[in-house]
Order: structure tokens, then C-alpha cells, then sequence
């Protein structure tokens, strides 16, 4: 299917000046009704907003291609509009996007529409074509430019097709190389990175194959002949690969961008050989030896971010669960026993609580897993689930957990620990090779970690016991301090020694029964509410913050918020700890503050949302919470950093 087939005359407009974002939508959405391509333009409008909640799609380079796969739509069908002075389309790059075409599918049809915008992005990524497009006068000129490039690329492949083998067999410059390109949504970026490298290698006389791992799965799929073959490899991409296949080859690691914006330093190292050889003995190891130039920071991150993807459905259906025990239980049965007095909330509270157990060990050991690869996995399980237990050598069984701090340090610790192991490993015989993995890896690993965490919980185990301390007497003082100070401890390490020993010290306060200690566990539960709450309003104002990933998961993070499940903020605070958990601490500070400036009170230990009937001053109470959860928004928005995908 040609382009041209899916773009009609009357699908095109030229030479706009629309308002705003929400106007290029309406134009383009106006313009697939008008050429029959939908049976629901207010559904399928509402189906391209929902795909650019979960993120903007203009891809940089003055190109947008906002697209949805709905019933709504009729048939599939493109529109297109061009702008010239440009306009906001909330590209990650802060660029103005000049260019726009919107794919519409049926849902129930094939992924047309992702191989549409495979074809169209390979097209896009000629600067002078795009130029032209945005230069056309008229709809008739615009089609015809789009007509040509394709009847070029055609020709051009059909030239390429009868000497390939041979080019390939004997490239001008004596190299091969194959690649394999991928990003986080696998559609804009990874063609747009396939064809720079391939017009690159072509350009300089290199023969080249890129295999594309897109949404609609792998396309151009490299042999293992090609492979063996190759003279360098490039992975050009900003998600894990696996790399196994590549063993033994020279190999250079890159992001997408770099091959669409530094493609030539791409294939000129390859020219070079400039690239060590990967051995497959850990993807952390390959990793470190293929980025090359990667710097610490991008590295720290990518495995950051590899724990919390894993981490996040944990949390998500864990504390929804537990929000639903909140919900149908019934508070005047036992207040200290919320959520599990009646058998059916025990059971939602029960599994939720069962996925929650799951999250400190995912985190741990998928980041241990991006160092070091499968090998780490148990190294970091184990250090996750002694952060979350809080084992030390005095009291195996448990006692004050790390919480999501410690299991940060664990996976880190756990995958540098397995990745040593390699090296020293691999001065051993040959024929020990098959124990590695299944023997010396995970007991010397699991041996090395559970020492480490049994060491690192006392510390917070003692830190605790001090906190409690000075807690105790600040209570005789000035009771707004107290509530900013109980509010920030709630925001900080959640689940860890600053979180429970707040917790603890407003639990403990309710045996006072009295109103000064109501106050405290009224500061405590509201600080605690604030962090997802503020993660959920700052991930839909603030989109250039945050991944598409986060995006789409933050809204969630209201109901776990309101249902005083901190945990919510814990996979957005363990990405960028640096900006969330300041940005974070201060709303909860705030709401703590107001919380016993207004003189709330609370008789219950949790709840949430969900014991507000019973909340002394409610509506003061409300207040502090809106008022903190804003507050965290807006210092995120002024401290996180904007996040390219």
C-alpha cells in the first residue's frame, strides 16, 4: 500500500496558523471526516488525544505524526497540514513542529497504520523532502511531491536489489556492518534511526542491514550468517537488547539519536574499527564495553529505569488492590484493623499485599540484571526482598526495613558484585564454564549481597531508634514544626527509616488518646497521601518530565494517594531520586504543617480517604492535602529536568 493511497486531496490543507496543539488536532480530525475515513469523529478525536496523553507524537525535526487504531475509524487514511511558522506540538526536544500528518486504523484491522508511518518516517528523514513538503502551495503539488519520492525510493531499491549481494559480499570500503535499531514506543524513532545509518553506510561505501524491532515487531531480521559475516555491529537503540547473537563481534552501542543526528561518527568508527569485541559473558558487561563514550549518568539511569518498568505493574495493581480492601471494609468494626476486618477486604488487602511484597526484590533485580544480565537476577531478588525485610545478623527474621533506598543499593551492589565475578570467573578452566551460572554466581553472589544488606539494615535500624528519640521531643514543642517535620519524613524514603519512624512515632501517639496525639497522626497520614498524589497531577501538567511510560501510569497514582498507599511515588522517586524526593518532601512538609496549624485530628492509623468521615476538621483537612499535592507538583515542575524519549 502506497502512501498516496491512504492521502487524499481532500485530506490535505497547506499554509496554516492554527492556535494551539488542540486546534492542529481538530483540523486534522475535521479533515479525516470530511474524506469518509470514520464512523465516529468524536471517538476517534478522543482516541488521538488518549495516544498523545501517553505521549506528544511529534518526533522532532519540525515532524509530527499523531495516529490511533480505533473502531472509530471507518477505513485506513491519512491527512495532512503544514505550518509553516510552526507551532508547539510538545516535542521532548522543545522544538516547533512545521509538518503533520494523522494515520487513522480500524481496530480491528492489521497494524496498517504502523507500517504507514514506517514508510513515512524512512521518507522524512530526507531534510530537503520534508523542506518541500512544507513549501508545497497546494494540495495537488504536495501529493505529487510524495508520489515522486516514493516512486524514487522504489527505483531505488530495485537498483539495489540485483547488486546487493554482491555490494555486500564486497562493499567499496571492505566493511559490512549490521545493526539492529530500537526505541521505547518502537515507531518514530527506530526507522527514523535504521534509515540514517542506512543512508550513511550507502553513502561511504558500506555495506550495511538494519534490523528494525518496532511496535509491529522485528522487520529486516538479521541471519546468522549475516551476523557472522559482519565486520562491526551497531545497536543504535534506547530500550535493552538482547546481545547475545553478537557475541564475539566488534560492536558499538548508541542511542537512536545518535544515529539520526551522528550517523557519519557512527559508520566512520565501524570504517575504523573502532569498537571492542563483546564477549556475552553479562549484559552490564557489554553494556560498559560497547557504549564506549557512554556517560555515567545515561548508564545509572537506563538501569534505573530497566527496574522501575519491571516495578511498576507491581505497584500499580498491588495498591489498587489494597485501595478496593479500604473500600469495602468497614472502619467501626476494629479502626486499628482497617482493611482486613471484614473477609472480603482481607482478601483484596491480602493479595494487594502480595504484589507490593514483589516490588523491592523486582526493582533490585532488574537493575542488578541491566549490569550484569540474567546471572544478577538472584543476586538482586535476594538484596531487594533483605531491604524490604530488614534482616540483620542480630535478628535474621527482620527488623527495620531499607525500603526502597536499600533495595536501590542492592541492585547496584548486586549487579557490580555478579559483573566482578565474570572477570575474576574467567580466568577458571574451561570446563567450569556450566557451573558459573547455575553454582559460583548466585551462592558466592547471594552469600556477598546478604552480608552486605545484614550490615546496611542495623545502621537503619539505629537511625530509627534515633529519630523516634528526637520526635518525642519536639512533641512538647511548637506542634506546626513538628507537622512539617512528621509531613517531609513521610515524603522521603517511604517504607525506610525517615518514613517508618514517622509512622511509628504517630501510631504510638494514638495511645495517648488525646487530641495532641490525633494531631500527629493526622500530619503523618496526610503527608503520606501528598507524594503519588503530586506525582499524578505533575506527570499530566508537566509531560515533558516524564516517560510515556510514567505518563500513562501516574493518574493511577491518585487513587493509591487518596487511599494513603505512599509507596505510589516509589518507582518515579527511585528513576530521578535527586529532583522527585525534595520536590516531594517539600509538599508533604506543607501538608503536614497546615495539618496541625488547622488542628486536624485522626483516630485511625490508615485509611486514607477512606476514614475521612472521622477526620476532626475535615474540611481544613481537605485543604492540606490539595494544598501539598500542588505544591509538589510545582516544585517537580521546577526541579525535574525534561525527559527525551
Amino acid at each position: 500500500m502506497k502512501i498516496t493511497d491512504l492521502l487524499k486531496k481532500e485530506g490535505v490543507a497547506l499554509n496554516l496558523k492554527p492556535a494551539d496543539k488542540e486546534a492542529v488536532i481538530d483540523i486534522m480530525v475535521d479533515l479525516h471526516d470530511k474524506v469518509g475515513n470514520l464512523n465516529d469523529k468524536a471517538a476517534y478525536k478522543e482516541a488521538i488525544k488518549a495516544r498523545e496523553a501517553q505521549g506528544s507524537t511529534a518526533v522532532g525535526m519540525g515532524i509530527a505524526v499523531p495516529h490511533a487504531k480505533t473502531d472509530a475509524a471507518k477505513r485506513p487514511g491519512l491527512t495532512a497540514i503544514t505550518v509553516p511558522d510552526g507551532i508547539d506540538y510538545e516535542c521532548a526536544d522543545g522544538t516547533d513542529s512545521n509538518l503533520f500528518f494523522m494515520i487513522a486504523a480500524p481496530g480491528g484491522a492489521a497494524d496498517t497504520h504502523l507500517e504507514v508511518l514506517a514508510g513515512l518516517m524512512t521518507m522524512l528523514m530526507d531534510p530537503e523532502f520534508s523542506k518541500s513538503l512544507v513549501e508545497a502551495k497546494t494540495p495537488e503539488e504536495f501529493l505529487a511531491l510524495i508520489d515522486a519520492k516514493e516512486a524514487e525510493r522504489e527505483e531505488d531499491k530495485a537498483e539495489e536489489a540485483a547488486p546487493a549481494a554482491a555490494a555486500a559480499a564486497a562493499p567499496a570500503k571492505g566493511v559490512k556492518v549490521v545493526g539492529v535499531t530500537a526505541c521505547p514506543t518502537g515507531i518514530a524513532h527506530t526507522y527514523m534511526a535504521a534509515e540514517a545509518l542506512e543512508q550513511t553506510a550507502t553513502k561511504n561505501g558500506v555495506g550495511v542491514k538494519v534490523e528494525t524491532q518496532g511496535s509491529g515487531g522485528a522487520k529486516n531480521v538479521l541471519t546468522a550468517d549475516e551476523i557472522k559475516e559482519a565486520d562491526v555491529v551497531i545497536i543504535a537503540a534506547d530500550k535493552n537488547v538482547d546481545l547475545a547473537r553478537f557475541n564475539g563481534k566488534k560492536l558499538i552501542k548508541a542511542s537512536t539519536a545518535d544515529a539520526i543526528h551522528r550517523s557519519e561518527d557512527l559508520i566512520g568508527r565501524a570504517i575504523a574499527g573502532d569498537a571492542p569485541v563483546y564477549q556475552h559473558s553479562g549484559a552490564a558487561a557489554a553494556d560498559s564495553d560497547s557504549a564506549g563514550n557512554e556517560s555515567v549518568g545515561r548508564f545509572i539511569y537506563k538501569s534505573l529505569m530497566d527496574g522501575v518498568s519491571h516495578m511498576l505493574p507491581f505497584v500499580i495493581g498491588g495498591g489498587i488492590m489494597i485501595a478496593i480492601a479500604f473500600l469495602l471494609d468497614d472502619y467501626s468494626i476494629d479502626p486499628s484493623n482497617f482493611g482486613s476486618n471484614t473477609p472480603v477486604a482481607a482478601w483484596f488487602k491480602s493479595i494487594g499485599g502480595t504484589a507490593f511484597g514483589f516490588m523491592l526484590p523486582i526493582l533490585a533485580g532488574f537493575i542488578a540484571r541491566s549490569i550484569a544480565d540474567r546471572p544478577a537476577l538472584v543476586v538482586g531478588f535476594v538484596g531487594g526482598a533483605l531491604a524490604a525485610s530488614g534482616s540483620t545478623f542480630a535478628n535474621p527474621a527482620g527488623g527495620v526495613p531499607s525500603a526502597f533506598l536499600g533495595a536501590l543499593v542492592a541492585g547496584f551492589a548486586a549487579g557490580f558484585i555478579v559483573k566482578g565475578m565474570m572477570k575474576v570467573c574467567d580466568k577458571l578452566p574451561a570446563s567450569l564454564e556450566g557451573i558459573k551460572p547455575v553454582l559460583i554466581y548466585p551462592l558466592c553472589g547471594t552469600l556477598i549481597i546478604g552480608v552486605l544488606m545484614c550490615l546496611i539494615n542495623p545502621i537503619v535500624g539505629a537511625l530509627n531508634s534515633w529519630i523516634s528519640n528526637v520526635l518525642m521531643g519536639m512533641s512538647s514543642g511548637s506542634t506546626v514544626i513538628l507537622g512539617l517535620i512528621l509531613g517531609a519524613m513521610m515524603a522521603t524514603d517511604m517504607g525506610g527509616p525517615l518514613n517508618k519512624a514517622a509512622y511509628v512515632f504517630g501510631t504510638a501517639a494514638l495511645a495517648n488518646q488525646n487530641e495532641i496525639g490525633y494531631m500527629i497522626m493526622a500530619a503523618v497520614m496526610v503527608g503520606g497521601m501528598v507524594p503519588p498524589i503530586a506525582i499524578a497531577i505533575s506527570t499530566m501538567v508537566s509531560k515533558k518530565k516524564y516517560t510515556e511510560a510514567e505518563r500513562k501510569t501516574g493518574p493511577a497514582n491518585i487513587v493509591m494517594g487518596l487511599s494513603f498507599i505512599t509507596e505510589g511515588a516509589i518507582p518515579f522517586a527511585a528513576a530521578d531520586p535527586l529532583h522527585v524526593i525534595p520536590s516531594l518532601m517539600i509538599g508533604s512538609g506543607i501538608a503536614g504543617a497546615l495539618s496541625m496549624a488547622f488542628k486536624c485530628t485522626l483516630m485511625a492509623p490508615h485509611g486514607g480517604i477512606f476514614v475521612f468521615p472521622v477526620v476532626g476538621n475535615v474540611a481544613m483537612y481537605l485543604v492540606a492535602l490539595v494544598v501539598g499535592s500542588v505544591v509538589g507538583a510545582l516544585m517537580l515542575a521546577l526541579l525535574k529536568k525534561n525527559i527525551q524519549e
